[in-house]
């Protein structure tokens, strides 16, 4: 019984989260991850950080993915509930110091404080599978085309023959 009743707690509170939820365009998101600071940041461009996005969750911020070790991942970034938030469920390291669902809604600055977290730590972007997959040693400008945003080159930026 008491498994019922948090999993409808669980569903009723994702359904509230969803009404908050947006699923951004490429260039305003392009914009708001360059006010929040993210252009240069541990040496990533605002292009890896739109790549990222689009590959884990389509710039949406209400998606949450199930894997088969029981945890999930929340927000446009695929913040993983075992190590970066609690979702009430599952066990959880909870290095965010949030609750899962704060990541589903529109305000992405909790977002982008975590994954700034994640990237600062050992293994960076790489953390990231789709990085990796689809980012890293391509042509990041693409993501900007039109935005009137501009990517920063850094000199300190990860090399691809390091990942």
């Amino acid at each position: 019984m008491w498994a019922w009743g948090t999993s409808v707690v669980t569903l009723v509170t994702l359904m509230v989260a969803t009404v908050d939820a947006k699923i951004y365009e490429r260039c305003e998101l392009a914009r708001k991850l360059e006010k929040a600071g993210l252009d240069g940041f541990k040496g990533y461009s605002i292009g890896d950080w739109l790549c990222v996005a689009h590959y884990e969750s389509g710039f949406d911020t209400s998606f949450v993915d199930h894997n088969p070790d029981g945890s999930s991942e929340y927000g446009i970034f695929q913040l993983n509930s075992a190590w970066w938030c609690t979702n009430g469920v599952t066990p959880t390291q909870n290095l965010c110091h949030m609750n899962c669902n704060d990541l589903l809604n529109h305000h992405i600055l909790d977002n982008i404080l975590c994954a700034k977290r994640l990237v600062s730590m050992r293994q960076g972007m790489k953390a990231w599978d789709s990085w990796t997959r689809h980012c890293v040693g391509h042509d990041l400008s693409e993501w900007l085309k039109g935005c009137d945003v501009h990517m920063k080159t850094d000199s300190s930026k990860i090399d691809d023959s390091d990942v």
